[in-house]
């Protein structure tokens, strides 16, 4: 059987297109995942759980092989290369929407606008906010900033039921002179705010519970295939006829009037750059044959740099063993430096750092930079389709994004000084995403064992707590030592800086006349026919939010755009006839 379309990735962007080209009953449309299905009545309890810290480390719903390198590679050294590192990319139907944090924020309209100067033509603002109420069901506003008629739920979490830890960050916020603020996805301004979450009833409503429902699912024009990754493009010429998947040891060759590839800002580009579709030099190097000489494919890579300054919750503070949700509260703020766009940073007070019994008794005030300008690559490692590409974010390389972190974790050590936050929490210190802390993230009889134990040795004495902190939770120098020590706080920074699963931009899309655009406006592949890309990859520039809710909003935009071209063809063919 030949399909209209098949789609590359079950993410957030393939849940989405899925469903909207599948409602006009005469396109056939087929969609691959290579992860596992989530359909309904068959969500893993991980994946439908309000809190994610679980589903965040399960093995079952990532990439197990790929590592990325996430620092910056220094001018005077290229050929030192920073050690790569584990990257949680998702590997299930919903993609990141089925393990991510849930939190359903868009961006500033400056955004958008931006996109559209940099050659976006018809994603500005105006543009854009139809399809972000297009996609929501808000179940707190009805008013011209939302929808109440989308497929993702979204709802806050007000401040009479926020747990201590939460309670005491607003407070030092509000001290601070920021401002309280209802809505997050409201009027753009700086001030603190109920994070707003894609969540109904305490369930997380990912891009597949949300789109591929049973009634979805159940069209005769569309084939959903999990397990399935797709291990070639096919080709007749420069125009995109098919793909080559493989299925439990099993190959299987599809055909379609066009292919949309929604596989990520990383294998996305991997999968063109197989295809010869890239940079000539790279692709050559690779010895494989040029199709069309892109040189935009998986260049501009971007992310929001983070760092965490965490402290011991008292035990009244602490979140109550049954309350899921571990984020309740956010600051939006500017840096007001280099004539950044207002609300270039954000601060999420976690209130339990980890689902062990360590992290029940850690709270941590996480900062990224929402405004973001280090940029990175996409790269393959080799040919083969089982390899995975060579990925560097590169992060923190612009000295913007290195000097707003650092008075990140300044702000951050002048609110655990605060009165109310002294009440909650004890001993501050800067932590860091290292391996040691990923292996007992993983989620193991021995590691609940493990952290059960020292949670417990965590409740003692203050200086067997601070021993445990300093020797065996936090490594390097003390927060106080970085405060007053330039050159420490630096070094710490650049180590500990990590991305925030955001990975976007690595085939964005601009102007015809741009050498360094993938795609047109409409996520349709420069130099080749009847292929896409549409996925957080086609942003030109990474916007001040979790990219989930944008990439729905990419989706919805480029389907329209999609079935209306569609539909204006069929009205010529008819008319010739």
């Amino acid at each position: 059987m030949e399909f209209d379309y098949i789609i590359v990735g079950g993410g957030s962007a393939g849940s989405v297109l899925a469903n909207r080209l599948s409602a006009r009953s005469n396109n056939h449309v087929l969609l691959l995942e290579a992860g596992p299905d989530t359909p309904h009545g068959k969500v893993p309890a991980e994946i439908s759980d309000s809190y994610p810290g679980v589903a965040y480390f399960d093995p079952r719903f990532h990439w197990t092989a790929l590592k990325v390198r996430v620092e910056a590679v220094s001018h005077n050294r290229p050929d030192v290369r920073p050690v790569p590192r584990k990257y949680e990319q998702a590997r299930v139907m919903g993609g990141g929407s089925s393990i991510n944090g849930q939190l359903a924020n868009r961006g500033a309209p400056t955004d958008y606008n931006e996109w559209e100067a940099l050659g976006a033509e018809g994603w500005g603002w105006r543009n854009v906010l139809p399809y972000f109420r297009k996609l929501e069901r808000d179940m707190d506003f009805e008013n011209d900033w939302h929808g109440n008629q989308g497929r993702i739920p979204v709802r806050r979490i007000f401040p009479e039921l926020w747990p201590g830890f939460a309670r005491a960050s607003a407070e030092a916020f509000a001290e601070l002179g920021f401002e309280y603020i209802l809505d997050q996805n409201g009027e753009w301004r700086d001030g603190y705010f109920p994070l707003t979450i894609s969540n109904a009833f305490d369930r997380r409503v990912s891009a597949a519970i949300g789109y591929l429902d049973p009634g979805t699912r159940l069209r005769e024009n569309l084939t959903v295939q999990a397990e399935t990754q797709v291990r070639e493009l096919l080709f007749d010429g420069r125009r995109a006829i098919g793909v080559v998947a493989e299925r439990h040891g099993k190959t299987e060759t599809f055909h379609g009037h066009e292919i949309i590839v929604s596989c990520g800002a990383i294998h996305s580009p991997a999968m063109l750059l197989r295809a010869g579709i890239g940079p000539a030099g790279h692709l050559r190097d690779m010895g494989i044959e040029v199709r069309a000489d892109v040189p935009g494919v998986g260049q501009g890579l971007m992310d929001h740099p983070s760092v965490a300054v965490s402290a011991f919750v008292r035990t009244p503070y602490r979140l109550a063993e049954d309350m899921r949700r571990h984020m309740h509260v956010g600051l939006r703020y500017s840096s007001g430096i280099d004539d950044i766009p207002a609300g270039d940073m954000m601060l999420v007070s976690v209130s339990k750092s980890a689902w062990h019994d360590i992290g029940k008794r850690l709270g941590s005030l996480l900062f990224f930079v929402n405004k973001s300008y280090s940029r990175g690559q996409v790269r393959l490692a080799s040919p083969a389709w089982t390899d995975e590409p060579d990925v560097e974010f590169n992060l923190l390389s612009d000295q913007r994004d290195l000097r707003r972190l650092m008075d990140g974790v300044r702000l951050a050590a002048r609110l655990f000084r605060h009165s109310t936050m002294l009440e909650a929490a004890a001993d501050a210190f800067a932590s860091s995403y290292t391996e040691r802390v990923r292996s007992i993230a993983a989620v193991t009889p021995r590691n609940r064992m493990l952290t059960a134990a020292l949670g417990r040795l965590l409740d003692g004495p203050d200086a067997l707590r601070r021993f445990i902190i300093g020797k065996v939770i936090t490594e390097g120098a003390t927060l106080q030592a970085m405060l007053d020590d330039e050159d420490l706080l630096e070094e710490f920074v650049r180590k500990a800086a990590i991305g925030v699963w955001h990975a976007s931009c690595s085939c964005r899309m601009g102007r015809v006349d741009d050498p360094m655009a993938v795609t047109d406006n409409q996520g349709r592949v420069r130099g080749v026919e009847g292929l896409r890309v549409v996925d957080a990859s086609i942003f030109p520039v990474v916007p001040c939010a979790n990219t989930n809710i944008p990439t729905i909003m990419t989706a919805e935009k480029i389907s329209d755009a999609i079935l209306e071209h569609a539909g204006a063809s069929r009205a010529r063919l008819a008319d010739a006839r």
